[in-house]
């Protein structure tokens, strides 16, 4: 199996980008390499689901510090971050004869759990309810099902609890047991030794990594995690008006908590694939329609597509090319609200081509009949040349 490359990496960001340069990035990735974008592409396939998995893990803060700290095998589901081999030992500053750690000496004074000046923060309960992981998903739509709404499927990996053990971790017929180092709390006393002297401070338990259980005998299926990936298929309502880029959110179907905490969510991002016939500007659609010149001059009813069907619209004569007009709130509802935006239809005239020699002639014939007043352009234009060779 090949290795896995840095997720950092992946995602193409340095190791200390912040939620928001991430989430910037996968977008960014995930709109790339969608199947929607790239289809029967293996490759871009392959690129999608790396993206996606660099991102689960960076997005989540302690996968990060896990990854950061262990590398992959940190984010592994197997991963125990009380066995051996792991960050024990005191780092820091090495020059004061023995793991001198300025983080503890503020743990000391201030409380344990050293957050800035504002004093200690307070342990969380390793066996509280802990809420889900969100996840995020990328789809592809056409114009009109992003204008319209519309009923897509997507296709989710998400934690659920494990089936076979009940959520518990433990090999059916055994249970979970208190940690005896902490006594189910989670935390540890430590005394260290230091220039100032000895300071005592509050670690995570090493013995049972902070959950304050220890398995012995893990579940052979989620391997004492408790939960288990699946891979489900959702049907979603698309909001009538989503633009490119924009996201919308599926309430508690994200990965299940732990400890009774509620699931997370399901972020779904739009990408939008151009039309045809209509362009997009925020709520208000623009489209070009091609006249003939006798429909131009003469005037004449002419069918407008809309993203509605086709309505009429009486075109004044004398309209000029490149002429703009307004169609009422035939545009792209707002989303969540009442009201839309309007259509913007830009007039574009045809020469007409390959045309015979009765044509010609006729065309000869009606400019003889024609004067300035008919071409009010060409004789403003003439005037002022006139002006300025003078």
């Amino acid at each position: 199996m090949a290795e896995k490359r840095d997720y950092y990496e992946v995602l193409g960001v340095s190791k200390d980008a912040s939620a928001d340069d991430l989430k910037k990035a996968y977008r960014k990735l995930a709109k790339k390499y969608h199947p929607d974008m790239n289809p029967g592409d293996k490759a871009a396939e392959a690129k999608f689901k790396e993206v996606n998995e660099a991102y689960e893990v960076l997005s989540d803060s302690a996968k990060r510090q896990r990854y950061d700290q262990f590398g992959h095998a940190g984010v592994d589901p197997s991963y125990n971050p009380g066995g051996a081999g792991g960050a024990g030992g005191f780092g820091g500053f090495g020059g004061f004869g023995g793991g001198f750690d300025v983080g503890d000496i503020f743990d000391s004074f201030f409380g344990g759990g050293f957050s800035g000046f504002g004093g200690g923060t307070r342990a969380r309960n390793p066996n509280g309810p802990i809420r889900g992981n969100d996840i995020e998903v990328n789809i592809g739509l056409d114009f009109m099902d992003a204008a319209k709404g519309c009923q897509q499927k997507i296709t989710i990996q998400r934690l659920e609890q494990c089936e076979t053990c009940g959520g518990t971790g433990a090999k059916q017929g055994t249970s979970a047991e208190t940690c005896p180092d902490c006594n189910g709390t989670g935390q540890v006393r430590v005394q260290q030794r230091t220039p100032i002297g000895v300071i005592q401070t509050t670690r995570t338990c090493p013995k049972c990594g902070g959950k304050g259980k220890i398995i012995k005998e893990p579940c052979g299926d989620c391997r004492g995690m408790g939960r288990v990936r699946h891979r489900r298929t959702l049907e979603v309502s698309v909001p009538a008006g989503i633009d490119d880029g924009q996201t919308f959110v599926l309430r508690g179907q994200g990965d299940q908590g732990i400890n009774g905490g509620p699931a997370g969510d399901v972020h779904v991002m739009v990408s939008i694939r151009p039309d045809t016939l209509f362009e997009r500007d925020g709520f208000d659609v623009w489209c070009d329609i091609p006249v003939t010149f006798t429909q131009a001059v003469l005037g004449d009813e002419i069918v407008v597509p809309t993203i509605d069907g086709k309505v009429k619209y009486n075109m004044p004569e004398g309209t000029q090319s490149g002429t703009v007009f307004r169609l009422r709130n035939k545009g792209i509802p707002y989303v969540n609200g009442r009201g839309r935006g309007d259509q913007y239809v830009k007039v574009n005239i045809e020469v007409p081509r390959n045309l015979t020699g009765k044509q010609k002639e006729a065309l000869k014939k009606f400019e003889e009949l024609s004067t300035d007043r008919n071409y009010e352009k060409r004789k403003s234009f003439f005037e002022k040349l006139r002006d300025a060779m003078k």
